[in-house]
């Protein structure tokens, strides 16, 4: 069900949509597949629009579906202003996004700003020119040191492992080999130069393109990174596995020429007041994350502190009351996310099995009772846990470029059951789908999930229908009332809605409310283990909260 007229529904030319709007997010190839040949397209997206019409989302978030090798599923982007025919083309996303609209879905795209693929025109012909030349300055080519240029140009690491430098073969008047080009995640995806003015007019261009076709905003893709310092000075060898959130010195993500893009970004959107931008930004420190969010940078910026905090109800209140301070110190809305195509997903993280199951659920209704903006990642609302995979089956770029020793993330991007007793479940008409679906999620289909109204994907729909339509969920400010341990309870002001979360080992007695909906069945009215649930409070207990101590 959509939102009342009189709820928070937005209107077509209301430019503050995305302030409260809960996005989904489809990792295209692994959504629904049209043609038959095992991977997600976009005519597949658009033949289950129905279905998260019904689930009760705002907006659609989409990973990258243009032209590309594939060397990371998208994320090496040959020709950004395109579609590659393994998702359709230009016909099939056109016809997707009317129809989205016409279901009052908005809908986001992925672009990739850092880097490009290997088989980008712009990388063919640096590779042919000599050193110097104005087609190398595009991306970050450097003669190497060592009497013959023989070590990479500094200390960077690749975040899918390995050194961040590939030395190309050496042209005429090169001794001993050519020079090092940067790329931060994989040999297929050379970084850009941002400090060359072709490099910033094509991104304009590529955002142009997909906003006047009609797209509603953009996701964008390491928004800590694209801005090089000067001198590529060496990183602190400590700083390997924070990937730009830790302590230590780190120019790689996060250096300050990075807002003046944002800006750059900002200046084009503003052409288009209906549109929005999300940067995916890893960067713990508070003060440093608030500047993403200025009013001429980004409208939102993934904050992550929920997918990296373990299910403790201590941890999780000091995780939230962070991103929410961050959100107040911005003067931007908070952004909550649980899972994505590059981490566990949060069945698996919670332990696995019925207690991460329970957990997960728990969460769902954390995160969706918070203000702010709210990403869901597609098949979270089934309950899906990881999928253990076969070696051989595995795909994931940085499984391969670490030999191993980081885990792949293939098994977070299994394609969706839909219905049907087996394997492929309605995903596809070919059963070898891209990356195998285990038989074990029969029971998990969505077809098997929508008339069990004590199922994952039937708790997503009321909590997503209570969300959008209920007047407890209005207001900005959370307040924090006093809990057993193991225990938080926080209140939405001025709406009221409570969420109490019980992470003890024993069931605990409810604030007082009226109950509108639990992650688990209450035992004696108590609200079980790992479960939450939403209250309204009567008048009669609208008395002050009162901070718990940690």
């Amino acid at each position: 069900m959509r939102r009342a007229a009189e709820s928070r529904q937005a209107t077509p030319g209301d430019s503050q949509w995305w302030r409260d709007a809960v996005f989904y997010q489809v990792y295209v190839r692994s959504f629904a597949d049209s043609t038959g040949d095992g991977v997600g397209d976009l005519d597949g997206i658009r033949s289950r629009l129905g279905y998260l019409e019904l689930l009760g989302v705002d907006a659609l978030w989409l990973t990258p579906f243009y032209r590309s090798p594939m060397a990371d599923h998208g994320y090496d982007v040959a020709d950004p202003r395109d579609v590659d025919p393994l998702f359709g083309d230009l016909a099939a996303f056109d016809a997707l996004l009317e129809e989205a609209h016409r279901r009052e879905l908005k809908v986001i795209v992925d672009v990739v700003p850092n880097h490009t693929s290997r088989e980008h025109p712009w990388f063919t012909e640096a590779l042919a020119a000599p050193p110097g030349g104005p087609q190398r300055d595009r991306y970050h080519f450097r003669d190497g040191e060592g009497a013959h240029g023989e070590r990479p140009p500094n200390n960077w690491v690749s975040a899918f492992g390995g050194p961040a430098w590939t030395r190309v073969p050496g042209g005429s008047g090169e001794s001993g080999g050519g020079q090092w080009y940067l790329h931060l995640f994989s040999p297929d995806q050379p970084d850009l130069n941002w400090a060359n003015p072709e490099v910033r007019a094509d991104f304009e261009r590529t955002l142009r393109f997909w906003l006047d076709r009609g797209v509603d905003g953009f996701r964008i893709d390491v928004a800590h990174g694209m801005a090089k310092p000067p001198g590529l000075p060496d990183m602190d060898p400590r700083a390997v596995e924070t990937f730009g959130t830790g302590d230590y010195f780190d120019p790689r993500f996060d250096d300050d020429g990075v807002h003046d893009l944002h800006k750059m970004i900002r200046k084009v959107l503003d052409g288009y007041p209906h549109a929005m931008a999300v940067g995916e930004i890893w960067a713990l420190d508070e003060e440093r994350f608030a500047r993403y969010l200025r009013p001429d940078e980004l409208h939102l910026g993934f904050d992550f502190r929920l997918v990296l905090t373990h299910f403790d109800a201590d941890a999780l209140q000091a995780a939230i009351e962070r991103s929410l301070s961050v959100a107040t110190t911005a003067g931007a809305p908070a952004t909550w996310t649980l899972s994505n195509h590059d981490v566990w997903r949060q069945v698996s993280r919670y332990g696995g099995g019925e207690q991460g199951l329970r957990r997960a659920r728990a969460m769902a209704l954390v995160e969706l009772a918070l203000p702010g903006a709210v990403f869901l990642y597609n098949g979270e609302e089934l309950g899906l846990g990881n999928v253990e995979l076969p070696a051989q089956a595995l795909t994931d770029p940085r499984w391969h470029a670490s030999g191993g020793a980081r885990p792949s993330r293939d098994g977070v991007r299994v394609p969706l059951p839909w219905e049907g007793p087996e394997p492929p479940f309605g995903f596809s008409g070919n059963p070898a789908t891209w990356l195998p679906i285990p038989t074990e999620w029969a029971d998990l289909t969505v077809e098997a999930q929508l008339e069990d109204t004590d199922s994952t994907l039937s708790l997503y729909r009321q909590a997503l229908e209570l969300r959008q339509q209920h007047p407890a969920f209005a207001g900005t400010e959370v307040e924090w009332y006093g809990a057993p341990a193991g225990c938080f309870a926080l209140r939405r002001r001025p709406g009221g809605l409570t969420c109490a979360l019980n992470t003890s080992a024993a069931p605990v007695a409810l604030p007082p409310g009226e109950l509108l909906l639990s992650s688990a069945p209450l035992v004696d009215g108590k609200l079980p283990p790992d479960a939450a649930a939403w209250l309204v409070a009567g008048t009669q207990h609208q008395d002050a909260p009162t901070q718990r101590q940690p």
